[in-house]
């Protein structure tokens, strides 16, 4: 079966975030703005904004008005959840 083709914006997110989790972009790293993006990796405009969006759902980076985007690091993967069956506290 082959895979289905994935998004521009999805492809662009998953590549930043792939420079975030190794190191290239650490956290507090302002990510370059849209119109250098564009350059940068060949996209439109409108795909660096939806692959921004998408990285910001993940928690990996924050958008401050007139500042920037910048990196707040990989979201915790740690072994506090409540597991099946605990209450939430």
């Amino acid at each position: 079966m082959t895979e289905l083709p994935r998004y521009e914006y999805v492809k662009l997110a998953d590549a930043i975030a792939a420079d975030i989790a190794s190191g290239k972009l650490p956290q507090g790293a302002a990510l370059p703005g849209e119109r250098a993006m564009t350059d940068l990796y060949s996209v439109s405009i409108g795909t660096v904004r939806r692959a921004v969006v998408e990285l910001r759902k993940r928690g990996l980076v924050a958008t401050l008005p007139a500042k920037g985007t910048y990196v707040i690091g990989l979201p915790e993967t740690t072994g506090d959840a409540p597991q099946e069956g605990e209450p939430n506290t």
